[in-house]
């Protein structure tokens, strides 16, 4: 998960902002972790798709 959606239960605000002490801990504790573990984003993910299938319809185009 990203913090530049969520919303800080004690100021309300973004906690990407940084206005308080938990925004600022929740974001240095989510920067800490989102190292090599950090999700395939969408596009990639869709980007990968249309590779594949790309590579499937020439592959059956050859076979015709």
């Amino acid at each position: 998960m990203t913090f530049d959606r969520l919303v800080c239960a004690q100021c309300a605000g973004p906690v990407s902002e940084g206005r308080c002490p938990t925004c600022r801990a929740t974001r240095a504790r989510l920067e800490q972790e989102s190292g090599w573990s950090s999700p395939i984003s969408p596009a990639a993910i869709v980007a990968a798709l249309i590779a594949l299938l790309a590579v499937v319809l020439l592959v059956e185009h050859a076979t015709a």
